[in-house]
Protein backbone atom coordinates (compact mmCIF):
# COMPACT_ATOMS: atom_id res chain seq x y z
CA UNK A 1 0.00 0.00 0.00
CA UNK A 2 2.62 2.48 0.61
CA UNK A 3 4.49 1.68 -2.45
CA UNK A 4 1.32 2.24 -4.26
CA UNK A 5 1.02 5.77 -2.52
CA UNK A 6 4.15 7.06 -3.65
CA UNK A 7 3.36 5.81 -7.17
CA UNK A 8 0.00 8.11 -6.88
CA UNK A 9 2.57 10.96 -5.55
CA UNK A 10 4.43 10.49 -8.24
CA UNK A 11 2.15 10.41 -10.74
CA UNK A 12 0.25 13.45 -9.13
CA UNK A 13 4.20 15.29 -8.81
CA UNK A 14 4.48 14.79 -12.52
CA UNK A 15 1.24 16.04 -13.70
CA UNK A 16 0.92 19.14 -11.56
CA UNK A 17 4.36 20.71 -11.61
CA UNK A 18 4.63 23.21 -14.52
CA UNK A 19 7.10 25.53 -15.67
CA UNK A 20 8.49 28.72 -13.16
CA UNK A 21 7.98 28.01 -9.41
CA UNK A 22 5.61 24.74 -10.66
CA UNK A 23 8.84 23.71 -12.10
CA UNK A 24 8.15 20.87 -14.94
CA UNK A 25 10.15 17.78 -14.29
CA UNK A 26 11.51 15.38 -16.68
CA UNK A 27 12.07 12.15 -15.66
CA UNK A 28 14.43 9.45 -17.32
CA UNK A 29 12.63 6.16 -17.69
CA UNK A 30 15.67 3.82 -16.95
CA UNK A 31 16.18 5.27 -13.20
CA UNK A 32 13.59 4.21 -10.46
CA UNK A 33 10.01 5.70 -9.54
CA UNK A 34 11.08 5.14 -6.19
CA UNK A 35 9.82 8.34 -4.10
CA UNK A 36 12.14 10.65 -2.74
CA UNK A 37 12.49 13.57 -0.47
CA UNK A 38 12.40 16.41 -3.03
CA UNK A 39 8.89 15.00 -4.88
CA UNK A 40 7.70 14.73 -1.52
CA UNK A 41 8.50 17.82 -0.70
CA UNK A 42 6.83 19.14 -3.64
CA UNK A 43 4.11 17.53 -3.11
CA UNK A 44 3.13 18.19 0.19
CA UNK A 45 4.11 22.42 -0.86
CA UNK A 46 1.70 21.65 -3.62
CA UNK A 47 -1.08 20.18 -1.47
CA UNK A 48 -0.46 22.95 0.80
CA UNK A 49 -0.36 26.37 -1.44
CA UNK A 50 -2.25 25.54 -4.25
CA UNK A 51 -5.88 26.32 -4.21
CA UNK A 52 -7.78 22.40 -4.11
CA UNK A 53 -10.26 23.64 -6.65
CA UNK A 54 -8.99 26.12 -9.58
CA UNK A 55 -12.30 27.41 -10.25
CA UNK A 56 -13.09 31.11 -10.72
CA UNK A 57 -16.28 30.49 -8.13
CA UNK A 58 -14.73 28.89 -5.65
CA UNK A 59 -11.69 31.68 -5.79
CA UNK A 60 -14.42 34.21 -4.94
CA UNK A 61 -16.08 32.71 -2.41
CA UNK A 62 -12.73 32.75 -0.30
CA UNK A 63 -11.77 35.97 -0.94
CA UNK A 64 -15.43 37.52 0.31
CA UNK A 65 -14.78 36.88 4.14
CA UNK A 66 -12.34 39.32 4.15
CA UNK A 67 -14.74 42.20 2.43
CA UNK A 68 -11.88 43.35 -0.16
CA UNK A 69 -14.89 42.62 -2.93
CA UNK A 70 -18.69 42.17 -3.07
CA UNK A 71 -20.30 39.86 -5.21
CA UNK A 72 -23.54 41.54 -7.18
CA UNK A 73 -25.33 38.16 -7.60
CA UNK A 74 -29.20 38.05 -6.68
CA UNK A 75 -28.66 35.00 -4.87
CA UNK A 76 -26.54 35.91 -1.88
CA UNK A 77 -22.85 33.77 -1.39
CA UNK A 78 -22.50 32.69 2.77
CA UNK A 79 -19.23 33.92 2.77
CA UNK A 80 -20.26 37.83 2.20
CA UNK A 81 -22.52 37.16 4.94
CA UNK A 82 -20.74 36.11 7.86
CA UNK A 83 -21.43 32.17 7.27
CA UNK A 84 -20.14 29.70 4.26
CA UNK A 85 -21.59 27.01 2.60
CA UNK A 86 -19.29 24.57 4.53
CA UNK A 87 -19.06 25.30 8.31
CA UNK A 88 -16.61 23.60 9.70
CA UNK A 89 -12.71 23.70 10.19
CA UNK A 90 -10.52 21.04 9.36
CA UNK A 91 -7.24 19.10 10.41
CA UNK A 92 -7.21 17.62 6.90
CA UNK A 93 -3.63 19.01 6.12
CA UNK A 94 -2.57 17.59 9.30
CA UNK A 95 -2.25 14.14 7.18
CA UNK A 96 0.18 15.76 5.02
CA UNK A 97 3.17 14.85 8.38
CA UNK A 98 3.33 11.70 7.32
CA UNK A 99 4.77 12.37 4.22
CA UNK A 100 6.90 15.11 5.45
CA UNK A 101 7.89 12.56 8.19
CA UNK A 102 9.23 9.82 5.51
CA UNK A 103 10.40 13.08 3.68
CA UNK A 104 12.66 13.54 6.36
CA UNK A 105 13.38 9.41 6.46
CA UNK A 106 14.35 8.94 3.45
CA UNK A 107 17.14 12.34 3.08
CA UNK A 108 19.16 10.80 6.28
CA UNK A 109 22.49 11.48 5.97
CA UNK A 110 21.73 13.98 2.18
CA UNK A 111 23.57 17.61 2.26
CA UNK A 112 20.45 19.00 2.18
CA UNK A 113 18.89 16.69 5.36
CA UNK A 114 18.75 19.70 7.82
CA UNK A 115 16.70 21.92 5.17
CA UNK A 116 14.10 18.91 4.89
CA UNK A 117 13.77 18.86 8.16
CA UNK A 118 13.55 22.66 8.88
CA UNK A 119 10.44 22.45 6.08
CA UNK A 120 8.64 19.31 8.01
CA UNK A 121 8.90 22.01 11.35
CA UNK A 122 8.10 24.77 9.10
CA UNK A 123 4.71 23.23 7.31
CA UNK A 124 3.61 21.57 10.87
CA UNK A 125 3.47 25.18 12.48
CA UNK A 126 1.94 26.79 9.39
CA UNK A 127 -0.77 23.86 9.42
CA UNK A 128 -0.93 24.34 13.16
CA UNK A 129 -1.62 27.94 13.15
CA UNK A 130 -4.20 28.08 10.81
CA UNK A 131 -5.91 25.65 12.25
CA UNK A 132 -5.87 26.40 16.07
CA UNK A 133 -7.16 30.49 14.72
CA UNK A 134 -9.93 28.64 12.59
CA UNK A 135 -11.49 26.09 15.81
CA UNK A 136 -9.72 26.99 19.15
CA UNK A 137 -8.15 23.81 20.89
CA UNK A 138 -6.77 21.43 18.52
CA UNK A 139 -4.61 18.12 18.44
CA UNK A 140 -0.93 19.79 17.56
CA UNK A 141 1.57 17.69 19.78
CA UNK A 142 0.24 14.20 18.35
CA UNK A 143 -0.35 15.20 15.18
CA UNK A 144 1.21 12.85 12.36
CA UNK A 145 1.36 10.09 14.88
CA UNK A 146 -0.90 7.80 13.59
CA UNK A 147 1.83 5.45 12.59
CA UNK A 148 2.91 5.41 16.09
CA UNK A 149 -1.22 4.23 17.21
CA UNK A 150 -2.34 7.25 18.08
CA UNK A 151 -5.49 7.51 16.35
CA UNK A 152 -7.25 9.62 18.69
CA UNK A 153 -5.39 12.63 19.47
CA UNK A 154 -5.88 14.86 23.04
CA UNK A 155 -6.54 18.38 21.60
CA UNK A 156 -3.66 20.49 23.08
CA UNK A 157 -4.97 23.94 24.80
CA UNK A 158 -5.07 27.05 22.39
CA UNK A 159 -1.92 28.64 24.45
CA UNK A 160 0.23 25.56 24.85
CA UNK A 161 -0.14 25.32 20.79
CA UNK A 162 1.09 28.72 20.22
CA UNK A 163 3.84 27.42 22.22
CA UNK A 164 4.24 25.02 20.25
CA UNK A 165 4.31 26.29 17.06
CA UNK A 166 7.14 29.41 18.11
CA UNK A 167 9.45 26.74 19.46
CA UNK A 168 8.57 24.65 16.24
CA UNK A 169 9.22 27.77 14.29
CA UNK A 170 12.51 28.32 15.81
CA UNK A 171 13.86 24.57 15.42
CA UNK A 172 13.24 25.06 12.43
CA UNK A 173 15.46 28.41 11.60
CA UNK A 174 17.96 26.64 13.53
CA UNK A 175 17.37 23.69 10.56
CA UNK A 176 17.64 25.98 7.77
CA UNK A 177 20.52 27.66 8.98
CA UNK A 178 22.50 24.59 8.95
CA UNK A 179 21.34 23.38 6.18
CA UNK A 180 21.75 23.26 2.34
CA UNK A 181 19.41 24.49 -0.47
CA UNK A 182 17.33 21.40 -1.37
CA UNK A 183 14.91 20.31 -4.50
CA UNK A 184 11.71 19.68 -4.75
CA UNK A 185 10.73 23.39 -3.56
CA UNK A 186 8.06 25.28 -5.80
CA UNK A 187 7.98 28.22 -3.39
CA UNK A 188 11.58 29.63 -3.13
CA UNK A 189 13.19 27.32 -5.48
CA UNK A 190 14.67 25.45 -2.70
CA UNK A 191 16.51 28.59 -0.79
CA UNK A 192 17.57 27.59 2.60
CA UNK A 193 18.26 31.07 3.31
CA UNK A 194 14.83 32.52 2.57
CA UNK A 195 13.23 29.75 4.02
CA UNK A 196 15.36 31.13 7.39
CA UNK A 197 14.38 34.15 7.20
CA UNK A 198 10.38 33.27 6.81
CA UNK A 199 10.47 31.25 9.59
CA UNK A 200 11.95 34.47 11.40
CA UNK A 201 9.53 36.49 10.00
CA UNK A 202 5.88 34.44 11.00
CA UNK A 203 7.19 33.93 15.19
CA UNK A 204 6.52 37.62 14.69
CA UNK A 205 2.74 37.27 12.98
CA UNK A 206 2.05 34.43 15.44
CA UNK A 207 3.24 36.82 18.79
CA UNK A 208 1.49 39.65 17.38
CA UNK A 209 -1.91 37.63 16.51
CA UNK A 210 -1.73 36.60 20.40
CA UNK A 211 -0.92 40.09 21.44
CA UNK A 212 -3.74 40.28 23.73
CA UNK A 213 -2.39 37.05 25.87
CA UNK A 214 1.70 37.56 24.93
CA UNK A 215 3.53 36.81 27.67
CA UNK A 216 6.31 39.08 28.58
CA UNK A 217 9.03 36.03 27.56
CA UNK A 218 7.38 36.12 23.65
CA UNK A 219 7.56 40.00 23.96
CA UNK A 220 11.19 39.75 23.93
CA UNK A 221 11.64 37.15 21.74
CA UNK A 222 9.99 39.31 19.09
CA UNK A 223 12.18 41.89 20.16
CA UNK A 224 15.06 39.80 19.67
CA UNK A 225 14.36 38.43 16.28
CA UNK A 226 13.84 41.97 14.95
CA UNK A 227 16.91 43.25 16.59
CA UNK A 228 18.65 39.89 14.89
CA UNK A 229 17.94 41.55 11.54
CA UNK A 230 17.67 38.04 10.10
CA UNK A 231 14.48 39.18 7.77
CA UNK A 232 12.97 39.51 5.22
CA UNK A 233 14.07 42.40 2.95
CA UNK A 234 12.33 43.08 -0.14
CA UNK A 235 9.28 41.38 -1.68
CA UNK A 236 10.91 39.33 -3.83
CA UNK A 237 11.38 37.23 -0.47
CA UNK A 238 7.53 36.89 -0.56
CA UNK A 239 6.04 33.60 0.03
CA UNK A 240 3.37 33.36 -3.03
CA UNK A 241 2.65 30.73 -5.25
CA UNK A 242 3.84 32.09 -9.13
CA UNK A 243 1.60 31.42 -11.46
CA UNK A 244 2.44 30.47 -15.25
CA UNK A 245 1.26 29.72 -19.03
CA UNK A 246 1.16 26.12 -18.14
CA UNK A 247 -2.15 24.32 -18.24
CA UNK A 248 -1.38 23.05 -14.85
CA UNK A 249 -0.58 26.11 -13.14
CA UNK A 250 -2.38 28.52 -14.63
CA UNK A 251 -4.19 31.68 -12.37
CA UNK A 252 -7.53 30.20 -11.18
CA UNK A 253 -9.37 33.45 -12.20
CA UNK A 254 -8.16 33.39 -15.70
CA UNK A 255 -11.25 33.19 -18.13
CA UNK A 256 -13.88 34.13 -15.46
CA UNK A 257 -15.33 37.53 -17.39
CA UNK A 258 -18.86 36.03 -16.11
CA UNK A 259 -17.48 35.86 -12.68
CA UNK A 260 -15.91 39.01 -12.69
CA UNK A 261 -19.21 40.82 -13.96
CA UNK A 262 -20.49 40.41 -10.84
CA UNK A 263 -17.97 41.29 -8.88
CA UNK A 264 -16.67 44.48 -7.47
CA UNK A 265 -14.30 45.87 -4.88
CA UNK A 266 -16.09 46.83 -1.42
CA UNK A 267 -16.45 50.33 -0.36
CA UNK A 268 -13.87 50.05 2.37
CA UNK A 269 -11.14 49.24 -0.36
CA UNK A 270 -12.53 52.04 -2.57
CA UNK A 271 -12.66 54.45 -0.05
CA UNK A 272 -8.96 53.45 1.55
CA UNK A 273 -7.95 53.88 -1.61
CA UNK A 274 -9.14 57.45 -2.99
CA UNK A 275 -8.22 58.54 1.04
CA UNK A 276 -4.76 57.56 -0.08
CA UNK A 277 -4.69 58.90 -3.39
CA UNK A 278 -3.72 55.37 -4.35
CA UNK A 279 -3.09 54.22 -7.95
CA UNK A 280 -3.99 50.58 -6.82
CA UNK A 281 -7.59 51.90 -7.41
CA UNK A 282 -6.88 51.72 -11.09
CA UNK A 283 -5.17 48.34 -10.78
CA UNK A 284 -7.94 46.51 -9.15
CA UNK A 285 -10.76 47.89 -10.51
CA UNK A 286 -13.15 49.34 -13.64
CA UNK A 287 -14.87 52.76 -13.29
CA UNK A 288 -18.52 52.63 -12.88
CA UNK A 289 -20.25 53.11 -16.14
CA UNK A 290 -23.07 55.51 -14.73
CA UNK A 291 -19.81 57.61 -13.51
CA UNK A 292 -18.29 57.82 -17.14
CA UNK A 293 -21.20 60.14 -17.92
CA UNK A 294 -19.31 62.88 -15.67
CA UNK A 295 -15.61 61.82 -15.03
CA UNK A 296 -13.26 59.72 -16.90
CA UNK A 297 -11.35 56.80 -16.03
CA UNK A 298 -8.19 58.64 -15.06
CA UNK A 299 -10.54 60.41 -12.15
CA UNK A 300 -10.64 58.97 -8.57
CA UNK A 301 -14.33 59.94 -8.59
CA UNK A 302 -15.31 57.39 -11.18
CA UNK A 303 -14.63 54.64 -8.88
CA UNK A 304 -17.71 53.52 -6.86
CA UNK A 305 -16.78 50.97 -4.11
CA UNK A 306 -19.93 48.42 -3.52
CA UNK A 307 -21.41 47.59 -0.09
CA UNK A 308 -21.43 43.92 1.19
CA UNK A 309 -23.58 44.48 3.75
CA UNK A 310 -26.50 45.01 1.60
CA UNK A 311 -28.76 42.53 0.43
CA UNK A 312 -28.03 40.49 -2.68
CA UNK A 313 -30.76 41.62 -4.67
CA UNK A 314 -30.62 45.08 -4.43
CA UNK A 315 -27.24 44.85 -5.37
CA UNK A 316 -27.36 42.97 -7.95
CA UNK A 317 -30.31 45.50 -10.04
CA UNK A 318 -27.67 48.28 -8.84
CA UNK A 319 -24.98 46.65 -10.75
CA UNK A 320 -27.04 46.28 -13.89
CA UNK A 321 -27.47 49.91 -13.81
CA UNK A 322 -23.81 50.63 -13.78
CA UNK A 323 -23.75 51.67 -10.47
CA UNK A 324 -20.99 49.96 -9.24
CA UNK A 325 -17.15 49.92 -10.46
CA UNK A 326 -16.39 46.00 -11.09
CA UNK A 327 -13.32 43.89 -11.06
CA UNK A 328 -10.44 45.28 -13.46
CA UNK A 329 -10.69 43.17 -16.73
CA UNK A 330 -7.01 42.46 -16.16
CA UNK A 331 -7.58 39.73 -13.86
CA UNK A 332 -8.99 37.83 -16.32
CA UNK A 333 -6.67 38.35 -19.12
CA UNK A 334 -3.87 35.94 -18.71
CA UNK A 335 -3.08 32.10 -17.17
CA UNK A 336 0.14 33.76 -15.27
CA UNK A 337 -1.63 36.14 -13.54
CA UNK A 338 -0.90 37.71 -9.99
CA UNK A 339 0.84 35.35 -7.83
CA UNK A 340 -0.94 33.41 -4.82
CA UNK A 341 0.41 35.81 -1.74
CA UNK A 342 0.82 34.09 1.55
CA UNK A 343 3.27 35.97 3.79
CA UNK A 344 4.80 38.98 2.52
CA UNK A 345 7.85 41.62 3.37
CA UNK A 346 5.20 44.23 3.35
CA UNK A 347 3.37 42.56 6.04
CA UNK A 348 6.44 41.42 8.43
CA UNK A 349 6.97 45.48 8.07
CA UNK A 350 3.46 46.20 9.29
CA UNK A 351 3.65 43.96 11.76
CA UNK A 352 6.74 45.30 12.89
CA UNK A 353 5.51 49.18 12.91
CA UNK A 354 2.21 47.92 15.02
CA UNK A 355 4.89 46.44 17.62
CA UNK A 356 6.83 49.63 17.73
CA UNK A 357 3.93 51.62 18.51
CA UNK A 358 2.92 49.21 21.40
CA UNK A 359 6.68 49.66 23.13
CA UNK A 360 7.57 46.11 22.13
CA UNK A 361 10.74 46.79 20.25
CA UNK A 362 12.61 49.97 19.70
CA UNK A 363 12.72 51.58 16.41
CA UNK A 364 10.94 54.04 14.56
CA UNK A 365 7.72 53.24 13.21
CA UNK A 366 7.33 55.70 10.46
CA UNK A 367 9.92 53.77 8.71
CA UNK A 368 8.56 50.51 8.89
CA UNK A 369 4.99 51.74 7.61
CA UNK A 370 6.59 53.47 4.57
CA UNK A 371 9.01 50.26 4.02
CA UNK A 372 5.68 48.14 3.63
CA UNK A 373 3.14 50.74 1.92
CA UNK A 374 6.68 51.24 -0.60
CA UNK A 375 7.00 47.29 -0.58
CA UNK A 376 3.59 46.49 -1.95
CA UNK A 377 3.43 49.35 -4.26
CA UNK A 378 6.57 48.10 -6.09
CA UNK A 379 4.93 44.87 -6.14
CA UNK A 380 2.59 46.53 -8.40
CA UNK A 381 4.78 48.18 -10.00
CA UNK A 382 6.45 45.04 -11.10
CA UNK A 383 3.87 42.94 -12.04
CA UNK A 384 3.51 41.39 -15.54
CA UNK A 385 0.23 42.46 -17.72
CA UNK A 386 -0.70 45.61 -16.81
CA UNK A 387 0.55 48.03 -19.47
CA UNK A 388 -2.80 49.21 -21.19
CA UNK A 389 -5.01 48.17 -18.00
CA UNK A 390 -5.02 50.37 -15.60
CA UNK A 391 -6.59 53.09 -17.36
CA UNK A 392 -3.23 55.08 -17.74
CA UNK A 393 -2.35 55.64 -13.93
CA UNK A 394 0.42 53.18 -13.78
CA UNK A 395 2.44 53.05 -10.28
CA UNK A 396 5.70 54.45 -10.87
CA UNK A 397 8.86 55.07 -8.86
CA UNK A 398 8.24 58.86 -9.25
CA UNK A 399 4.59 58.24 -7.61
CA UNK A 400 6.03 55.75 -5.05
CA UNK A 401 8.38 58.32 -3.66
CA UNK A 402 5.89 60.93 -3.31
CA UNK A 403 2.86 58.51 -1.91
CA UNK A 404 3.69 59.90 1.54
CA UNK A 405 1.05 63.23 1.80
CA UNK A 406 -1.98 63.83 2.72
CA UNK A 407 -3.49 60.83 4.49
CA UNK A 408 -0.89 58.80 3.58
CA UNK A 409 1.34 60.42 5.86
CA UNK A 410 2.13 58.83 8.50
CA UNK A 411 0.52 60.76 11.29
CA UNK A 412 3.30 60.82 13.93
CA UNK A 413 1.53 64.26 15.34
CA UNK A 414 -1.89 62.04 15.81
CA UNK A 415 -2.93 59.41 18.58
CA UNK A 416 -1.25 55.80 18.77
CA UNK A 417 -4.57 54.56 17.31
CA UNK A 418 -4.48 56.90 14.68
CA UNK A 419 -0.97 55.35 13.30
CA UNK A 420 -2.14 52.06 13.92
CA UNK A 421 -5.44 52.18 12.45
CA UNK A 422 -2.98 53.35 8.83
CA UNK A 423 -1.22 50.20 9.55
CA UNK A 424 -3.89 47.79 9.95
CA UNK A 425 -5.87 49.57 6.55
CA UNK A 426 -2.54 49.19 4.71
CA UNK A 427 -1.70 45.56 5.87
CA UNK A 428 -5.05 44.75 4.82
CA UNK A 429 -4.72 45.82 1.54
CA UNK A 430 -2.14 43.31 1.02
CA UNK A 431 -4.64 40.16 0.51
CA UNK A 432 -7.20 42.70 -1.78
CA UNK A 433 -8.72 39.40 -4.21
CA UNK A 434 -7.03 37.30 -2.35
CA UNK A 435 -7.72 33.82 -1.85
CA UNK A 436 -6.07 33.08 1.11
CA UNK A 437 -8.61 34.13 4.01
CA UNK A 438 -5.76 35.37 6.70
CA UNK A 439 -6.95 38.90 7.36
CA UNK A 440 -10.12 37.90 9.28
CA UNK A 441 -8.70 36.82 12.51
CA UNK A 442 -6.63 40.10 12.32
CA UNK A 443 -9.72 41.90 12.42
CA UNK A 444 -11.33 39.78 15.38
CA UNK A 445 -7.92 41.08 17.39
CA UNK A 446 -8.11 44.74 16.13
CA UNK A 447 -11.50 45.38 15.40
CA UNK A 448 -10.13 47.23 11.82
CA UNK A 449 -11.26 48.22 9.21
CA UNK A 450 -14.22 48.55 10.97
CA UNK A 451 -16.09 45.45 8.94
CA UNK A 452 -20.28 46.23 9.14
CA UNK A 453 -22.37 43.31 10.18
CA UNK A 454 -26.51 43.78 9.18
CA UNK A 455 -28.28 41.51 10.95
CA UNK A 456 -30.95 41.86 8.15
CA UNK A 457 -28.63 40.23 5.67
CA UNK A 458 -26.21 38.06 7.94
CA UNK A 459 -26.90 34.37 7.15
CA UNK A 460 -25.09 33.76 10.49
CA UNK A 461 -27.11 31.15 12.19
CA UNK A 462 -25.66 30.99 15.16
CA UNK A 463 -26.14 34.76 16.08
CA UNK A 464 -26.96 36.96 13.03
CA UNK A 465 -26.15 40.43 15.46
CA UNK A 466 -21.95 39.10 16.13
CA UNK A 467 -19.09 38.24 13.96
CA UNK A 468 -18.23 34.89 14.24
CA UNK A 469 -15.30 33.91 16.22
CA UNK A 470 -14.32 30.44 14.81
CA UNK A 471 -15.62 27.49 12.73
CA UNK A 472 -16.95 24.35 13.86
CA UNK A 473 -14.58 21.45 14.71
CA UNK A 474 -14.88 18.95 12.03
CA UNK A 475 -17.73 17.06 11.99
CA UNK A 476 -16.14 14.10 12.19
CA UNK A 477 -14.31 14.11 15.22
CA UNK A 478 -18.05 12.99 16.96
CA UNK A 479 -17.65 9.86 15.71
CA UNK A 480 -13.59 9.37 15.27
CA UNK A 481 -12.26 11.21 18.25
CA UNK A 482 -15.35 11.63 20.82
CA UNK A 483 -13.49 11.97 23.70
CA UNK A 484 -11.33 14.07 22.82
CA UNK A 485 -13.77 16.69 21.12
CA UNK A 486 -16.14 16.66 24.23
CA UNK A 487 -13.54 17.17 26.24
CA UNK A 488 -12.33 20.24 24.28
CA UNK A 489 -15.57 21.89 23.74
CA UNK A 490 -16.59 21.32 27.26
CA UNK A 491 -13.23 22.98 28.72
CA UNK A 492 -13.17 25.69 26.15
CA UNK A 493 -17.15 26.61 25.39
CA UNK A 494 -18.99 25.07 27.87
CA UNK A 495 -20.38 22.58 25.40
CA UNK A 496 -21.09 24.33 22.80
CA UNK A 497 -19.27 23.75 19.13
CA UNK A 498 -20.43 26.76 16.96
CA UNK A 499 -19.06 30.28 15.62
CA UNK A 500 -20.31 31.97 18.68
CA UNK A 501 -17.59 30.71 20.88
CA UNK A 502 -14.74 32.96 21.81
CA UNK A 503 -11.38 31.22 21.59
CA UNK A 504 -8.83 32.28 24.13
CA UNK A 505 -6.33 34.01 22.00
CA UNK A 506 -9.20 36.79 21.81
CA UNK A 507 -10.24 37.00 25.46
Amino acid sequence: MKNLKYLLIIIIFLYTAACSNFEEINTNPDKSTSATPDMLASYTLMKTFKLSNNSPDVYTQITLFDHHVTKLTSTPDPGQYYWAYWIYGSFGNFKYLTDLNDMVQFAEGSVAESSYKGLALFLKAWYGFNATLSMGDIPYSDAGKAKEGITQPVYDKQADVFAQILDDLKQAESFFAQGLDFKGDIMYDGDAGNWQKLCNALQLKVIQTISKKATAEQKARFAAIVNSGNLMTSYDDDLKLVYTENTNATYPFYNGNNQRLDQAPSTITVDALKKNNDYRLFYFAEPAAQMLETYTATDFEAYVGAPYEMDANTLSINNDAGMYSILNQRYVKFRDNDPLLYFTYAEQCFIIAEAIEEGWVGGNAKDYYEKGVKAQLSYYMHLPHTEGLVHGMEITQDYIDNYFTGEAAYKTGGSKTNRLQQIWIQRWLIDFFQPNSSYYYQFLRTGYPEYILNPVTCLNQDNPNEFPKRWYYPNNEVTTNPENYQKAIDEQFGGIDNTMQVPWYLK
